[in-house]
């Protein structure tokens, strides 16, 4: 029989293999191929215009160094049954199926209370019915119920296969070069010990640079400003319009009189067109406060952004209401939702949280923050956290 063989050239790791049959058809299912309307970064290409690459872009990154990690951990002599190894990759390709639209800017406004882990699962168990129970060991290894924890790590950690395409690809296409890591050394370095994921000693400085990448990416990137501000303004838009019900086309607009109702095929039928095609639809809506958001994001004339190391003063947030409520006449409730404050937080590396484990050569185990003269240590224990102020310029 003739073996399933196909290739996808990605710009960030050259030509991808697909060579599972299996693999290739969930690819190709519409749950799947949604992804290729969700942007992976949201609002950030109002930054970085480079920035508008797809949720299946990422997904397929993941894939592609699953694939050459579980290679690499059969060569160094770890047992990893074929059957495994399809599941492990089925499993990461799968992993973030269930972002909605501009995926964690609107994560809680349209799909209420569930994370985007429990709708990938919702999702991956809708698969497996359909593909008759072949996705069952991809389902155990996503909710770390397999024996093998190390499969489940390599998906969810500190230092996932998740993690290291992001950062990568993210770097890749805003252009910031802070972020670069060296995923292939890292993965170099990876193996399992105990059945845990570990790092060998010649690793640490790649997973240092890693970490403090990271850390850069997300002040610089992720919790850029203008980005800020772009995505509440866009969670703003949405929460008016299912507070003054503002009518706008199906699927959406179902979906947004119907919060309590969300079936996986309605989830599936929403993606970034709908919602901007609605915000456009709003530019010339009755209610100020809906009509400015909209007209705002589509201009790109977004609120401004302040930033602090302390709460917002409260004489701060009373000026520029004041400002507001004058040049744009504004009511006292409509100034709520263009003048507010919030916070970013963002950690280096949990001290608690499935740790990053180096193997040293004698076979002694320790916290990548134990080390000699570790880089990662005490000092960037904690939350980094930032307040800050958005009003109108």
């Amino acid at each position: 029989m003739k073996k399933f063989h196909k290739i996808i050239n990605d710009p960030v790791y050259g030509f991808i293999t697909i060579d599972d049959e299996l693999i290739h058809q969930i690819i190709q299912h519409p749950y799947y191929q949604r992804l290729r309307r969700i942007h992976q970064m949201a609002l950030a290409h109002l930054v970085y215009p480079g920035a508008v690459h797809s949720r299946l872009h990422h997904s397929l990154g993941a894939y592609h160094l699953m694939r050459i990690t579980l290679q690499e951990l059969i060569n160094k002599g770890i047992d990893i049954s074929i059957k495994e190894q399809q599941s492990a990759k089925i499993a990461i390709l799968l992993h973030d199926i269930g972002h909605g639209p501009f995926s964690h800017a609107l994560e809680h406004s349209l799909a209420g209370k569930l994370h985007h882990e429990e709708l990938s699962l919702m999702m991956m168990t809708s698969l497996n019915e359909q593909f008759q129970g072949q996705l069952q060991m991809a389902l155990d290894i996503f909710t770390n119920k397999y024996p093998k924890k190390f499969l489940h790590q390599l998906i969810s950690g500190q230092l996932d296969l998740d993690r290291m395409d992001y950062l990568t690809r993210d770097c890749f296409f805003t252009g910031v070069n802070e972020g670069l890591i060296g995923y292939d050394r890292i993965i170099k370095m990876l193996t399992v010990h105990n059945g845990e994921l570990v790092v060998e000693e010649k690793g640490i400085y790649s997973l240092e640079k890693f970490l403090i990448a990271r850390r850069l990416m997300y002040w610089q990137v992720y919790f850029h400003k203008t980005v800020v501000s772009a995505e509440q303004m866009l969670q703003r838009i949405i929460k008016r319009a299912k507070e003054i019900k503002a009518s706008c086309a199906e699927p959406l607009h179902s979906f947004l009189n119907n919060e309590n109702v969300i079936s996986i095929e309605q989830f599936c039928k929403i993606d970034d067109f709908d919602v901007l095609m609605a915000i456009k639809s709003w530019c010339n809506h009755d209610d100020k406060v809906l009509s400015f958001l909209c007209n705002a994001i589509i201009d790109r004339q977004l609120l401004k952004v302040r930033y602090f190391t302390e709460p917002v003063d409260q004489k701060l947030i009373e000026e520029k209401r004041d400002l507001a409520k004058i040049n744009h006449h504004l009511s006292e409730k409509e100034l709520d939702w263009l003048v507010f404050v919030g916070e970013a937080s963002s950690r280096t590396y949990d001290f608690e949280k499935d740790p990053i484990t180096i193997l040293y050569k004698d076979g002694t185990l320790k916290d990548i923050a134990l080390v000699d003269n570790a880089l990662i240590n005490q000092n960037l224990n904690g939350v980094v956290k930032k307040y800050y102020i958005c009003y109108p310029k």
